[in-house]
């Protein structure tokens, strides 16, 4: 059993319209006066200003504020460093660079963490690790989830739709996970959480009621990809959230000559294991169609061969993390599947 005391969850959420202009307020009754604040290198400047605004408001002073170009190991460690105590609360605003270094940094200061993305682009807001470079390679550092969410759905609306798109292959990538995890446990006796695979799992369903790009949308795409954090957090693991599909992405970071976004990679990743493993694809692909997923593939679509390689890498990623991919050779598969499969078609090139 695992006891209350370990987990580390949101204990405040507001995932509504005007939440950004709202933080001043949120800050101020938790008794912080002094906070650090990292804003995403290019972030809309009327988001920015809004927050600033939002915190002057309530006599909430920025004792530090830092625009993120780049997320790194390097870079949230001079942050940390200069920081020197000042502040009570570390607040990130924009995409995941800004919200992966400021969490960071908050882990390394001991400062609770508040959550502003600005897009929904992937479950990173709102999970127990920050994905930072080091040395140059992509690397998932152990930190703690937000003690605070607040996600304005009017903001993340006006986000570019690809990010849409990107969060909706991140959300259904559950499914296959939660399947893959479970394999392991029948072929290698790997232990699975059964409330955190349940609790990412039906996230899923929860956005098959309103697939739209709407604020009813938004929020249900905000708050399914902020409980898949939570599962990660609840089983101690990235089981609940990420499996042979994150394996095929990581490969492709790796090797491709233009990787694209982390959430359309391993979308069409996920709708590719699901044939694999012989179910989930009826959840799958009707959820990725109808919210107009495969256009956006199709209008600029991958590299057969670069996908093949990436499957074939996979397994090789996380050795001990057993997958679908380690059951049997699953080339011969994939490859009729980039070929044949009318799904795919006009998804992959020569």
């Amino acid at each position: 059993m695992i006891g209350l005391a370990r987990l580390s969850i949101p204990s405040l959420v507001r995932v509504k319209p005007g939440a950004l202009d709202r933080l001043g307020i949120y800050l101020s009754r938790a008794e912080f006066s002094r906070v650090a604040l990292f804003v995403s290198e290019g972030l809309v400047e009327s988001f920015t200003r809004r927050a600033e605004a939002a915190l002057k408001d309530r006599n909430v002073e920025v004792v530090a504020q830092e625009t993120v170009e780049s997320a790194s190991f390097e870079a949230a460690l001079d942050f940390f460093r200069n920081l020197a105590g000042a502040c009570q609360a570390v607040v990130g605003l924009g995409g995941g660079k800004a919200l992966d270094t400021a969490k960071y940094v908050a882990f390394l200061a001991g400062r609770p963490y508040y959550a502003l993305p600005t897009s929904l682009s992937n479950d990173g807001f709102c999970s127990p690790q920050a994905s930072l470079t080091m040395e140059g390679r992509r690397r998932s550092f152990r930190a703690r989830l937000p003690v605070g969410v607040v996600l304005d759905t009017e903001v993340c609306r006006s986000a570019p739709e690809h990010l849409w798109w990107s969060g909706i292959g991140d959300l259904v990538a559950k499914v296959t996970a939660v399947a893959d995890w479970k394999a392991a446990f029948h072929a290698r006796g790997e232990t699975v959480d059964d409330f955190a695979a349940l609790l990412s799992d039906a996230t899923v369903y929860q956005l098959h009621s309103h697939a739209h790009r709407d604020l009813e949308g938004i929020r249900l795409l905000g708050t399914a990809l902020m409980l898949n954090g939570i599962a990660m957090e609840i089983s101690g693991s990235s089981r609940p959230a990420s499996g042979s599909e994150h394996l095929i992405s990581h490969a492709l970071d790796l090797l491709s000559q233009r990787p694209r976004l982390h959430g359309l990679q391993v979308g069409v990743a996920t709708y590719l294991v699901s044939r694999l493993q012989g179910a989930g694809t009826e959840r799958i692909a009707p959820l990725l169609e109808r919210t107009g997923f495969w256009e956006a593939i199709r209008r600029d679509p991958f590299s057969r061969q670069e996908w093949l390689e990436a499957v074939r890498r996979a397994p090789t990623i996380k050795p001990d993390f057993y997958t679908v991919l380690d059951s049997r050779d699953c080339l011969p598969e994939v490859d009729s599947l980039l070929r044949d499969d009318p799904t795919l078609d006009g998804c992959f090139v020569e």
